[in-house]
């Protein structure tokens, strides 16, 4: 089975590349992989405080992407699954392409205030030529219909 792998974060373009990803995975037979990453510098506590904020990131990440869950299994029929990964976003990416064989796309979610497309998709462009696999960049203010007639 061919996977989707789209990146949970906090930001607005994000709703879009999950609905793009649960879509096509949706009508091509595949499956969603959504990735979240808990940045490094988020624990550099004491010991004890560290491990309960990371405690912490693991929860808030799992309420977020049991939002996204429940939409894709009610409305797509497509039933995600959660990877949570800690260190630096562009590097933890490459490493769960190259983990998994099963991935066949990665889609990212393009911002669109003035400043560009976010870091991410900045980033993993330039880096584009290292991939195994291809990137869909979805448009943050496509609308639902549109991504519903394109997928």
């Amino acid at each position: 089975m061919r996977k989707f792998l789209v990146v949970l974060d906090d930001s607005r373009e994000c709703l879009n590349a999950m609905r793009f990803a649960a879509m096509r995975a949706a009508k091509t037979g595949g499956g969603v992989a959504v990735l979240s990453i808990i940045p490094p510098d988020e624990f550099n506590h004491w010991i004890g405080v560290g491990e309960v904020m990371r405690a912490e990131a693991r929860e808030r990440i799992e309420v977020h992407f049991e939002v996204f869950a429940k939409w894709m299994r009610d409305k797509q029929g497509v039933d995600p699954q959660l990877i949570i990964r800690e260190g630096e976003a562009v590097p933890e990416i490459m490493a769960q392409i190259d983990e998994d064989p099963e991935i066949g796309v990665l889609i990212l979610g393009a911002g669109t205030d003035k400043k560009g497309p976010g870091p991410l998709v900045t980033q993993l462009t330039r880096n584009s030529g290292a991939l195994q696999i291809p990137i869909t960049i979805v448009p943050g203010e496509m609308s639902k219909e549109r991504l519903e007639a394109i997928t």
